[in-house]
């Protein structure tokens, strides 16, 4: 699906993917932890991935929903980024860097996070095992 940087179009893509998450049973904790991953992931791609870009350019999102495993895909249009070059927001000097916090909270919700070699795409993968444990 293809977003456009809109409230409205966001909301919707967040229904579809809690929708998709019903028709498996996931419980609400994992049904918490996706949505926001989704969330963070979306809103990084639009506020720093197209800066400088026009307004609607769009953003990229592949969904997989099974049973045991989700995988959520978020590309954006933009150069990309380092991600080993964003400050760690836990650490003191960077309390107030108001950076690095979307990427923390999806590593921490998420089982794991990879990116493309350009840096304009993110691939999150939940599984569901991993969250019972």
């Amino acid at each position: 699906m293809e977003l456009i940087n809109d409230r409205v179009h966001i909301h919707r893509a967040e229904n579809t993917v809690l929708d998709a998450l019903d028709r498996f049973g996931y419980p609400k904790a994992a049904r918490f932890a996706i949505r926001l991953a989704f969330e963070e992931a979306v809103t990084n791609a639009f506020k720093h991935g197209h800066k400088g870009l026009p307004p609607k350019a769009t953003v990229r999102i592949n969904l997989e929903v099974g049973p045991e495993r989700v995988v959520i895909q978020v590309e954006d249009q933009g150069p990309g980024f380092t991600p080993n070059e964003v400050p760690d927001p836990t650490l003191d000097e960077n309390l107030e860097v108001p950076t690095g916090r979307g990427l923390m909270l999806i590593r921490a919700y998420m089982t794991s996070l990879e990116f493309n070699d350009a840096g304009n795409r993110v691939r999150m993968t939940f599984d569901r095992a991993a969250s019972d444990a």
